[in-house]
């Protein structure tokens, strides 16, 4: 088998190339994988070398699993011939279990048999490290702290080093926890995922004999990804090349989008510093996207200086512009991409479509526009919005809130926040109920009345309780986000998150910001508490998401080494996408690394690629939206590739006002159809098609009409496709009724305002 065969001139000097070092700069759609399974494979065939003494690395076990499977497809052999094809961390962990009892003679206590320690784990030894010192979380959430020891150990600082340089009280005990860790890990014979990567350069750097067996064995080593290696990585790989140098790194500086997680782009920059005489090759011709698409993506990047520089062609043709819709808000936008994927489903209905956004957070809006045409998504990467444990716990916290007989709710939030309240209290609280055979918050009185707790848990316990009761005080006539807002800041959940000060922390405060959002939205379709949590029942639905479903919603950072033939790429706006912690940081490097994000997102499209930006969107879970200003990378792409849309041409901008309205009924200027129009909503409805709406009369001059009191309108009156008008929203078709009597409920589209659920008894509409 010739492995030259069907390569382009540029993978074919790649694939060539065997002593020395090489940088291989592939862009995105370039055949990077391709061309490090037939260098492998053209090593063993026409250089002889022996399987076992190459070794490919790279990040995650479903690169490493795809690159093993072409490896073994191409060479043929036994297994023990194999190259050795692995992620940094296995390889780590193969390389301690076998070399490391020498580590012994400089870290005692070590020995091969160590156990690999998760998060939880982590957690648990930094609880007692903190009980030690005389701290609580008060000081820094476990959490954050795991984080900053973490950070520290991928710039390969030590706890001495730490302690260095401290410059305020915080990091200096932060430190010692650090060092009171490490001899915990030490201790328990346990590594952390970090410290398979520090050991490993420890073990190769200290011990000369260790070293030049593995450089013996390991003459060929190629390095996957190479843009996201972070110090530790870099130097287990001069340390494995040994004297020969015979390297060969395969990256993409314009895809270096980890820097949060320790990666450092200068590895993949300085690399011709580190490695003089090495061979560079740019693959940039690119196999998957159009040429307008290219075009787009490689004029955003151009704008970094942290680059060594190429352009990506491709024999394609130029395709579809890119289409850039403006928005007049966050829901017209999501409504919209719905509209735009049910159009292509309807024309391409086995392709896949994505649906790429900054934050975790906008999945919500988008997931629920997709359920009002009953398309089937999956969110790749993490929950549905509603599966997320922040959501679900308030949304427990609510469900208790009206309705305290909800035992399974109750108990997920008893105790969440911790409050005190542990698990034998908790077991004892459900024997009793079980046993006088009461709901757990019935028990839970009744034991308060007769003080069958210890003091402390009385106290906690009688604590939540009168909590929850003064928050359910009036929560029927409230509107759901200010209970929202009250309960995150009664119950310590919001400062809890606050507190913790991780990403990962950040991004559950801003589900929650999101969550008050959908309330807010709730509100303004007239909505109760109970409608709300109803809404929030059905979308959280398991049934709801398909495996198999061609709609995919995920973050950017989720999308590398992705591809659809049609992209998404929503919330283009400053503070969202380039993220507000970038522009406020005033570091340039942050900045560009948001550029190169816009980048990889925008080459997963192999056909279409749509941006969209909203000029009002609602932040940190506001009442009100705020006006937005459209991303500067948007700026960055050259007119000529775009195909602008804007969702409200020649309408007043009302928020320019000071009566915020909602509009979710703009004109698609592509098909013509109104969002919130009866044709669209039957679908969410699932019922039949309403009867339309009559034509608006002419307005009577001003001296002709005199003010008129309503009279509430009788329910008999009213039908699904009956045409009303309301003082304030003017002329809309009924969609559905609820209830009976004085409690009918009417569901109505109103074209310049969308779906309002009206009591009827109240509303002062009259039936045309």
């Amino acid at each position: 088998m010739d492995f030259l065969d069907g390569l382009n001139p540029r993978q074919r000097e790649a694939v060539e190339h065997t002593e020395g070092p090489l940088l291989v700069l592939a862009g995105a759609g370039s055949g990077k994988t391709r061309v490090i399974t037939h260098r492998i494979a053209h090593l063993v065939s026409a250089h002889k070398v022996p399987g076992w003494a190459i070794l490919a690395v790279t990040f995650t076990n479903k690169a490493a699993g795809e690159m093993r499977e072409r490896v073994h497809s191409l060479v043929a052999g036994e297994p023990r011939d194999a190259p050795t094809v692995s992620t940094f961390h296995s390889f780590c962990v193969r390389l301690l279990r076998r070399e490391g009892a020498a580590l012994a003679q400089i870290r005692p206590g070590f020995t091969t048999q160590f156990t690999i320690y998760d998060d939880d784990d982590q957690i648990s030894i930094l609880r007692g490290v903190y009980k030690q010192l005389g701290l609580d979380d008060k000081f820094m959430q476990h959490r954050a702290a795991l984080s900053r020891i973490s950070h520290a150990k991928s710039v390969k600082q030590s706890p001495a080093e730490m302690a260095r340089a401290a410059t305020d009280p915080t990091t200096t005990r932060l430190a010692v926890i650090y060092e009171r860790y490490q001899a915990k890990l030490l201790e328990s014979n346990a590594l952390d995922f970090d410290d398979l990567l520090l050991e490993a350069v420890r073990l190769l750097a200290s011990d000369a004999p260790t070293q030049e067996r593995i450089n013996r064995r390991y003459e060929f080593l190629m390095v996957d990804e190479y843009q996201d290696t972070n110090r530790s990585q870099y130097e287990l790989m001069r340390l494995l090349t040994g004297d020969r140098h015979n390297v060969a790194v395969v990256g993409d500086e314009d895809q270096s989008i980890y820097g949060w997680r320790g990666a450092n782009i200068r590895n993949i920059l300085d690399f011709e510093r580190d490695f003089p005489g090495a061979t560079i090759i740019r693959l940039e011709q690119n196999y998957r996207s159009t040429k307008n698409i290219l075009e787009a993506a490689s004029a955003v990047v151009a704008n970094n200086t942290e680059r060594i520089g190429k352009w990506l062609w491709t024999e394609a043709g130029e395709g579809d512009k890119i289409t850039l819709y403006e928005a007049p808000d966050a829901e017209n936008e999501a409504l919209w991409i719905a509209d735009k994927i049910e159009a292509h489903m309807a024309r391409n209905p086995e392709e896949h479509v994505a649906v790429l956004y900054r934050t975790n957070a906008q999945s919500r809006q988008i997931e629920e526009a997709l359920r009002r045409y009953g398309r089937k998504y999956i969110v790749v990467g993490g929950f549905s919005f509603y599966q997320r444990a922040e959501i679900k716990d308030v949304i427990a916290y609510l469900r208790v809130l009206l309705s305290p007989q909800d035992t399974i709710s109750l108990l997920r939030i008893i105790n969440t926040p911790a409050r005190g309240i542990g698990r034998t209290t908790i077991d004892q609280i459900e024997q009793y109920a079980l046993t006088h055979e009461l709901a757990v918050w019935n028990a839970l009185e009744r034991m308060l009345e007769e003080r069958l707790f210890p003091a402390r848990a009385d106290a906690a316990l009688a604590a939540f309780l009168k909590m929850m009761k003064e928050i359910a005080d009036g929560i029927e006539t409230r509107p759901p986000a200010e209970t929202l807002n009250a309960l995150l800041d009664r119950t310590g959940y919001r400062k809890m998150l606050e507190e913790e000060g991780t990403e990962e922390s950040a991004s559950r405060m801003a589900n929650l910001d999101e969550l008050l959002n959908a309330a807010t939205d709730a509100a303004e379709r007239g909505e109760t508490l109970r409608d709300f949590l109803d809404h929030a029942a059905l979308v959280s639905d398991a049934d709801s998401v398909d495996d198999r479903a061609p709609v995919s919603l995920l973050t950017m950072h989720n999308a590398k080494g992705l591809e659809f033939p049609v992209v998404f790429i929503a919330g283009m706006e400053e503070g969202l996408f380039p993220h507000s912690r970038s522009i406020n940081s005033g570091d340039a490097l942050q900045m560009e690394e948001e550029r190169r994000l816009c980048y990889v997102g925008m080459t997963r499209a192999r056909k279409k690629l749509y941006l969209s930006w909203a000029r009002y969107r609602r932040r940190f879970g506001a009442g009100q939206p705020e006006a937005s200003i459209r991303s500067r990378f948007l700026k960055e792409v050259p007119a000529t590739l775009i195909e602008s849309v804007r969702g409200d041409q020649g309408h007043v901008d009302l928020y320019a006002e000071r009566h915020m309205v909602r509009e979710t009924a703009q004109k698609n200027l592509y098909t013509g159809k109104t969002y919130n129009s009866v044709d669209a909503i039957q679908q969410f409805f699932a019922g039949g098609a309403p009867k339309p709406a009559a034509p608006r009369p002419a307005a009577q001059p001003a001296q002709q009409t005199a003010p008129k009191t309503t009279a509430p309108v009788k329910a008999k009156k009213l039908g699904p496709g009956s045409t009303i008008e309301h003082a304030k929203y003017g002329h809309g078709t009924v969609l559905r009724l609820e209830g009976s009597g004085e409690d009918t409920k009417v569901t109505v589209s109103f074209p310049n305002y969308g779906l309002k659920k009206l009591i009827a008894k109240y509303a002062g509409i009259k039936v045309e």
